[in-house]
């Protein structure tokens, strides 16, 4: 009997709702979105992941249509295990990850003191994709 891969994407996810940021009335996220990182950008919203910004996790649905703005719902995957887009600076097994831009995840930088607040850097990454995408656990 051979060993059979385990599909990680699918362990233990918990997912969360937030309302959706928004820039001039328009929503921040769009049906576009759905599978990238993100961040929480205020007080129950998330929005997109800026480069360096702390990942809340990976956008999984949106309510509604994207001509609905003010009104969509965003679930996010905030728990377990994900797949998400890396760039530049490209992250290694074990490293921690913080916002690479677009979307997508790179390894968090060395910090030298924790700003207020505390390290941004957030998961584990269990598996990397050469230049495509890694997977995370985020804890």
């Amino acid at each position: 009997m051979s060993v059979r891969n385990h599909n990680l994407d699918t362990v233990a996810p918990v997912l969360a709702t937030f309302k959706v940021s928004q820039t001039l009335s328009v929503d921040d996220l769009k049906d576009s979105n759905i599978g990238e990182a993100v961040a929480l950008s205020n007080s129950s919203e998330a929005g997109p992941l800026a480069a360096d910004g702390q990942l809340l996790g990976k956008l999984i649905a949106l309510t509604l249509t994207d001509n609905d703005d003010g009104e969509r719902v965003a679930t996010v995957q905030i728990g377990g295990v994900c797949r998400i887009a890396t760039s530049t600076t490209y992250p290694t097994i074990g490293n921690k990850v913080v916002g690479g831009g677009s979307g997508s995840v790179k390894q968090a930088p060395t910090v030298a003191s924790d700003p207020a607040g505390g390290n941004v850097a957030r998961g584990t990454v269990l598996d990397v994709n050469g230049t495509t995408d890694c997977i995370i656990l985020l804890n």
